[in-house]
Order: structure tokens, then sequence, then C-alpha cells
């Protein structure tokens, strides 16, 4: 079970904006992972926790970020309500017949690269249903992903295959970079992986 710590920073400027620590694993359902964020001062800033089937997607989804918290799932296409998080109050359900859902945690960017399953030189459309910021508010956006490039990297127990992903705003026309291995994700713009306990589960 790998547990580790990103680090988070504006991806402009370098601004540091805090850090995640996490814990992932395969499990009975397919695989789950569970996060704390916190500001560069310390204090919580929001949590996500989760779970994916053996087809990688999201049966399980809570996330809590300010006054907000998001409880969701897959069923026929994603399904979620969001409350307030201390009452429970103002809660709205939402659906849509998008594929998953996505948000700030690098959880989502490795379960969306295990739910597409693109062999290298592949690429695939997808619609996501994003919740992000302290407001949690849905946004249903198309993503493009290739994998462009898998290299294996030299370790103590063996090579470790790297994988380099594409990711395209299909709306802004925005590029970013990703790079991943088994279930962990090693960088993406705003995001750096800067400790981990334990080799990463290895791609299923």
């Amino acid at each position: 079970m790998p547990n580790g710590r990103y680090s988070l920073h504006d991806p402009h400027d370098g601004t540091p904006l805090g850090e995640e620590r996490f814990s992932c694993a395969p499990g009975p359902a397919g695989w789950r992972y569970v996060s704390k964020t916190y500001r560069p001062d310390g204090t919580v800033l929001g949590t996500t926790d989760l779970t994916l089937d053996a087809r990688h997607r999201p049966i399980r989804l809570e996330l809590r970020a300010g006054d907000w918290q998001v409880r969701g799932g897959a069923l026929e296409g994603v399904h979620w309500v969001r409350a307030a998080a201390e009452t429970g109050l103002d809660a709205a359900e939402g659906q849509d017949r998008a594929h998953a859902f996505t948000g700030d945690s690098p959880a989502f960017l490795v379960a969306t690269a295990r739910l597409l399953a693109l062999d290298p030189g592949a690429d695939a459309r997808i619609r996501l249903v994003s919740f992000t910021g302290d407001a949690l508010a849905p946004r249903t956006l198309d993503q493009g992903w290739q994998l462009h490039a898998v290299e294996d990297h030299p370790t103590d127990t063996g090579p470790l295959p790297v994988e380099h992903y594409r990711v395209t705003d299909l709306d802004t026309g925005e590029v970013r970079e990703i790079h991943l291995t088994g279930d962990v994700l090693l960088a993406a713009p705003g995001i750096d992986l800067e400790e981990l306990d334990t080799p990463p589960n290895p791609r299923r």
C-alpha cells in the first residue's frame, strides 16, 4: 500500500499551494485512494476518498473542501450529491452521461489513465464531471488523452515502466504532460511526487 506526499504549486509561477498526503492500494472492489490536502500553513484544505471497481469505474467518491462535500458514483453515467459539509443542507443531486469524475487530486489522473487503458501510441476522448476548488461546483468537460511513450527506468528492484501522457482540454486546447507509474502520479503541471514509502502497485 503506497503512502506518499505530493507537493502542489501554481503551474505558472511556482507559488507553493500546499501538499497532499495519500495512501492507495488494490482492494476487493478494485482500487482505493485516500488523501488529505494541506495549505502551506498546515491547515487542512480538503479530503479525497475514491474507490474504483475492477473495470476502473468510480463506484464511490467522497470529496470535502471549503464548506462543501460531494458524494457520488457511477450509475448509467455518473451521479452525485453536493451538500453543506457540516449540516448536509442545501443538497443538490446531479447526473451526467460522463464516463467518470475528475478534480484537483492526483487520484483522478491515475483513475482516468487506468479507465482508458491505452496502448502506447493510442489516444482517446473522454467526458468527465469535474469538482475543483473550495466550492466543489460540478462542471462537465471533454478531454483527449494520448499515451505517447512508455520508458523503463532502472530501480533497485528492477525496471519501472513510466507512462508519458498528453492530456488536452478539448474546450480550450490546453495541453498538459503527465507521467505515471503503476498507480502513482510522478509529475504533472502543478504537482510533483516528493515522497513514496513503497513501490507503486503495477498497472492492472
